[in-house]
């Protein structure tokens, strides 16, 4: 913390905590194949930004002393690696998350596991960040798990990527090694779509180049580790556009008032918006937003909200609130990419609770399209995902639920599959399309229970002075 921040907090604590809430925060992950320095770089974080408070930093000692794994330095990895088992083997097994700040930012790290059989923690870790840390050994370079992430990070929605290439202490700081790992990493990258991408030499267990400016490496003139996650712009990655309102719960506190609550999940809402409440395909308008605070003017991404409307419509947990203009998928059937996460391979038609967003369905795997090669990313023909694996499958529920593409929203595009016996989640999905029609495949429920929705709604856009009667006859 800066003179400053110390003077605030003595003089004016509620102007520092009302300073302190008003930063913007940052939520990302460190990741890369196994002893990269994920933890130590997350501990030097920490300990140079001054966030380790005395006792901490003396256990840490302590520790390192039994463990021995950085000779006489304190081995800061541990300030992460919190389980016994991990402290023995000098790895990280789960994903670990900490919390710290700057002046001028927020910060929520995930640390997650470098060996293989760990990725669908990494994945899980993936799933809530907007920025990754890839680590690279300066040693060994690009590394299968080096690929794996990246991938992963880019399948998961996240645009900025730092290749944060650790231990150049032990390549004595070479300008040349940074530079091949850095040509490598780039033309591997040109096959994923990342917006995003800064590279930086370091070492994570001398502090090079983390926070402080290295001066070993006098060469390389690019921003520390800490000024990049400080000042990389994630104030545009929200979709504004496309107003998505998830019903979590409906609030009836008594007779006078209705409301339906919720996170803002994308867009902007306001009151007076005309608005479709889906899947019924029911129109009205927004009547106001309420807060803890009482009514606000406008609604943003991530905020919690109630959300009352003009109109006496029927709106039930699972059903989504959206811009009449702008409207999402609903269909019963769609594509996805999977990461599957458990011993048990993945298979069609098997029976699975799939969970969208808030809405809860059963449904199956029809069938798996390809997948992927991680370290090629070439397209395989296979009737079964694995553990860790990655394909792309298509997936039928028995009704329609509400998504959007992954791309376009990362939070109504992704879903997960659940284990009927045990309710253990056993894989991810990033929606990739829906599918609509019939198929040559014999006409199901589902497929036509998904049509009737879509005709309903479409119904609804150009007679809107027709009732539910006059609808459900003409589908009859």
């Amino acid at each position: 913390m800066t003179y400053e921040t110390d003077a605030l907090i003595a003089t004016d604590i509620e102007a520092y905590l009302k300073q302190h809430e008003n930063k913007e925060l940052l939520r990302f992950l460190t990741c890369g194949n196994v002893d990269d320095g994920k933890s130590t770089l997350i501990g030097r974080l920490l300990h140079d930004s001054k966030m380790i408070y005395e006792d901490q930093l003396e256990a840490v000692t302590r520790d390192s002393v039994k463990s021995g794994t950085t000779g006489n330095q304190v081995d800061l990895a541990l300030l992460v690696d919190g389980l016994q088992a991990e402290r023995e083997q000098g790895i990280t097994i789960d994903v670990a998350y900490r919390y710290f700040s700057t002046t001028k930012r927020k910060f929520i790290i995930a640390d997650t596991p470098g060996h293989e059989q760990y990725t669908r923690n990494m994945a899980t870790g993936a799933s809530t960040c907007q920025l990754a840390v890839i680590l690279i050994d300066a040693r060994y370079g690009m590394q299968t798990q080096t690929r794996r992430h990246s991938f992963i990070a880019s399948l998961l929605g996240i645009k900025h990527i730092i290749v944060a290439i650790n231990k150049m202490d032990l390549m004595d700081f070479s300008e040349q090694v940074f530079n091949d790992i850095r040509k490598a990493y780039s033309e591997f990258a040109r096959e994923l779509e990342i917006e995003d991408i800064h590279f930086v030499p370091m070492s994570a267990l001398n502090g090079d180049n983390v926070v402080n400016r290295s001066e070993n490496m006098p060469w390389y003139q690019g921003n520390t580790m800490m000024e990049l996650l400080e000042n990389i712009e994630i104030g545009k990655d929200a979709n504004t556009q496309d107003a998505r309102f998830p019903v979590q719960y409906v609030n009836r506190p008594n007779m006078n008032f209705r409301g339906y609550c919720g996170t803002l999940s994308a867009g902007i809402l306001k009151p007076g918006d005309e608005i479709t409440v889906l899947p019924s395909g029911r129109e009205s308008k927004v009547k106001a937003l309420v807060t803890y605070d009482g009514e606000i003017d406008h609604a943003v991404p991530g905020e919690s909200i109630t959300v009352t409307l003009q109109d006496e419509v029927d709106v039930s947990r699972g059903d989504m609130i959206v811009h009449r203009d702008h409207q999402p998928h609903v269909s019963s059937r769609f594509k996805a990419m999977v990461v599957w996460m458990t011993e048990q391979p993945l298979v069609a038609n098997k029976q699975f609770n799939i969970k969208v967003g808030v809405s809860d369905s059963t449904g199956v795997m029809t069938q798996i399209d390809h997948q992927i090669d991680v370290n090629t990313l070439a397209h395989n023909a296979v009737t079964e995902l694995k553990l860790n694996e990655i394909g792309l499958c298509e997936f039928s529920l028995n009704k329609p639920v509400v998504f959007d593409a992954y791309k376009r929203n990362r939070t109504t595009g992704a879903f997960i599959v659940i284990d009927r016996l045990t309710n253990v989640t056993i894989g991810a999905g990033m929606i990739t399309e829906a599918i609509f029609g019939v198929t040559n495949e014999t006409v199901t429920s589902t497929n036509i229970s998904a049509f009737e929705v879509e005709l309903n709604a479409l119904i609804r856009k150009h007679f809107p002075h027709w009732d539910a009667k006059d609808i459900s006859d003409l589908l009859k």
